[in-house]
């Protein structure tokens, strides 16, 4: 059995607003073994950021429990920061310091000795490939580059597991790609257990595990092909001309499991591929609805999050009336 890396049993967050209490973590349990990737998925609000930041120290809990390479995250939270790595949401480099000052900074902060940093920092700074830039000031980099030298300095201390909190939100698509063959570089190499929170739904398919949140809550935990074989039937694509009278024929026709739109495109999950298709054909064609061809495509994890949020919505019991409605932060 995998040794395990960060673990949470029935952990709660809770919050005091205006009107009651918001629970941002809603008894999430989870296991995270060592040298995974493990990416927790889900919109802005759904608890990322406040679930990392518990199992982090940085937080207190309201119930359940919490824990990084065996260590408690309340009461060894300084233990913990010795061994892990962190880049938090909204990490700031000093602007006005170099590449190269920014390591040494973030080193010392880290009680990295001199010694080690004359070797460590040259090996990050060619890992990330800033080895050209170490003059240049932080704040004159591309948000590319900044998140690369984040990184760089998170892993100054040579931790055993890694944090990343949203790091490439903002960020190009090619510099987004960049930092995640920099993350698998990382767990090949050096065998580092590393969690990441991100809105970007594609990202999950480099994870080996991924959880899906959901308001508070961890709707799946898996990888990302047995979460995708989870939702029933396959999934049928077209662009309809006319889309909300599209919309709404196909959701009543027999055999359709689910309807989903993607921009100016319908995905529609149903029971029986080629009968339905013919029959979907035959249903637009009789209203005057033109349409593209309809096309099979492969359930990708943005379809099959938002079908597991909709199985979760459907399931779930009526709130209650005390106190704010469980919600998310971060």
């Amino acid at each position: 059995m995998a040794e395990i890396a960060i673990a949470t049993q029935d952990l709660v967050k809770t919050f005091k607003v205006r009107n009651g209490t918001l629970t941002a973590v809603d008894h999430v349990s989870l296991e995270i073994a060592r040298g995974e990737t493990f990416g927790l998925i889900g919109p802005d609000g759904a608890g990322k950021t406040t679930l990392t930041r518990v199992i982090l120290g940085l937080l207190s809990r309201n119930g359940g429990r919490s824990s990084i390479l065996g260590l408690d995250s309340m009461h060894d939270s300084y233990a913990i920061r010795e061994r892990v790595g962190y880049i938090a949401q909204q990490f700031a480099l000093p602007a006005d310091m170099t590449v190269k000052e920014n390591m040494d900074f973030f080193a010392n902060i880290q009680g990295v000795s001199k010694e080690d940093q004359k070797k460590r920092v040259p090996q990050l700074l060619e890992f990330a490939g800033l080895s050209e830039f170490t003059g240049r000031l932080a704040g004159q980099l591309s948000g590319g580059m900044k998140k690369k030298l984040a990184l760089a300095t998170s892993l100054v201390h040579e931790p055993e597991v890694v944090l990343l909190d949203e790091p490439t939100l903002g960020v190009d698509p090619v510099s987004r790609r960049e930092f995640w063959n920099l993350l698998g570089h990382l767990r090949a190499e050096k065998g580092l257990t590393i969690c990441v929170c991100t809105p970007y739904m594609d990202e999950a398919e480099r994870c080996n595990q991924v959880g899906l949140m959901y308001a508070g809550k961890l709707i799946a935990s898996d990888t990302p092909r047995a979460i995708k074989a989870r939702i029933p039937g396959r999934l049928l694509e077209f662009r309809p001309h006319q889309f909300v009278p599209a919309q709404k024929l196909v959701s009543t026709m027999a055999g359709i499991l689910e309807v989903q739109t993607y921009g100016a495109m319908l995905h529609v999950f149903v029971d029986d591929l080629a009968l339905r298709k013919g029959e979907i054909e035959a249903a637009l064609t009789a209203q005057g609805i033109g349409f593209e061809p309809l096309r099979e495509i492969e359930v990708r994890m943005e379809e099959a999050f938002i079908s597991l949020i909709n199985r979760e919505l459907s399931q779930a019991e009526a709130p209650e009336t005390s106190g704010a409605p469980a919600g998310g932060t971060g």
